[in-house]
């Protein structure tokens, strides 16, 4: 199966390419998100918000999908989160080192925008690297 254009799109746009505006088009009004990294907000103006923390911290940032699923108005994401450590992340100094995480995504679809997005990150293994990074 292939990535649904909307979930690409929301990936390539918003995360990679830190373009937020586009979140005015790919996201319902009353979006709810849950993050990879735990926080969870409602709307359009907290997610950009956790978006600009997120890529603030982490120069570079990536969300690479390695695999998708979709049925009906929903998808799953096998997800790797990357970027460079370079502001204080998850209460970690910045290193200035790569770090990664892997995750899934669970998306639901409201018509042509995406009505809520629930992330689990596997945060043992990125604390466990941010901890390594801080001693290296």
């Amino acid at each position: 199966m292939s990535t649904p254009p909307l979930v690409a799109a929301f990936y390539e746009q918003i995360w990679n390419c830190g373009k937020v505006e586009a979140a005015r088009e790919l996201l319902s009004e009353a979006f709810v998100f849950r993050g990879s990294l735990g926080a969870e907000v409602q709307g359009r103006a907290g997610f950009v918000a956790y978006v600009g923390a997120v890529r603030s911290a982490l120069a570079d940032y990536r969300c690479e999908i390695l695999e998708c699923v979709s049925e009906g108005n929903r998808a799953f994401a096998q997800m790797r989160f990357s970027g460079r450590h370079v502001g204080v992340f998850r209460g970690y100094a910045p290193t200035g080192k790569s770090v990664y995480w892997l995750g899934a995504a669970l998306f639901e679809f409201a018509g042509p925008r995406i009505a809520q997005l629930w992330v689990l990150g596997d945060l043992a293994s990125l604390d466990g690297l941010l901890q390594a990074n801080q001693g290296a």
